[in-house]
């Protein structure tokens, strides 16, 4: 089990998780708990500025392995109390190799139609007796696909433009695992994340209803955001 306390200008946020394996199967169990609950573009709360669990995750995995290779293929539904419930599958391809080179892909095949790949890389070195030093990156890249992804067009004032489609996230990690017990670590961590495209970040000034800013892509603008974490993990 994990539990990651995020600290940040906005709030207090706790997401735990649990996850059980067994022959390569997975089935896993995520949660975001958030303090200070904020209306976005594509988040809206009834009881924005106060607190509660507003997204809940489950997973169903499987991981086949051959040598350095591990494939994952799985499937996420999408529990959400600011948006719609959705559902995506995925496929993980991982190598075991300096850096950990992993890609993902994940495509929604319910309220919001699209294709999101991620390239990664993790690595750890160990430092002083069991504690590691871990470091890590991301780039995302979006293929909307449905009407939802469609785009802000200023000559009509709506999202009336072609479907987003260019790269979205980036993501750069550096933390520290320090081993308690055998079974219990701790995980403290500082992530950076940033736009990867100027159609990822790129705004059209402040709705005046909402007082937010009207972001080029329908799911919200990509903003540069330092994330403290910390990580506990129980494993039986």
């Amino acid at each position: 089990m994990t539990k990651n306390a995020l600290i940040g200008k906005s709030g207090f946020v706790i997401q735990p998780s649990l996850t059980a394996s067994y022959r390569g199967f997975s089935a896993g169990f995520w949660a975001n708990y958030d303090t200070n609950q904020r209306n976005t573009t594509s988040a809206s709360f009834t009881n924005e500025g106060g607190s509660g669990i507003n997204e809940v995750d489950l997973t169903l995995s499987y991981t086949y392995t051959i040598k350095k290779l591990s494939l994952t293929g799985g499937y996420i539904y999408y529990d959400l109390s600011y948006a719609k419930n959705t559902q995506e599958f995925f496929l993980t391809t991982a190598l075991d190799v300096f850096g950990k080179p992993t890609f993902s892909v994940y495509q929604d095949v319910d309220s919001y139609p699209g294709t999101y790949l991620n390239l990664s890389f993790a690595q750890s070195f160990p430092i002083y007796k069991d504690i590691t030093l871990d470091l890590g990156a991301s780039f995302g890249y979006l293929i909307g696909q449905g009407s939802y992804w469609n785009t802000y067009e200023p000559l009509t004032g709506d999202y009336t433009g072609s479907k987003f489609n260019n790269f979205l996230d980036g993501m750069a990690k550096v933390g520290f695992t320090i081993p308690v017990t055998k079974a219990f670590s701790i995980t403290p961590s500082v992530q950076y994340w940033f736009p990867l495209s100027d159609d990822a970040k790129k705004t059209y000034g402040y709705n005046t209803e909402t007082g937010i800013k009207t972001p080029y892509n329908p799911n919200g603008y990509t903003a540069d955001n330092l994330v403290l974490g910390i990580g506990l993990t129980y494993s039986i």
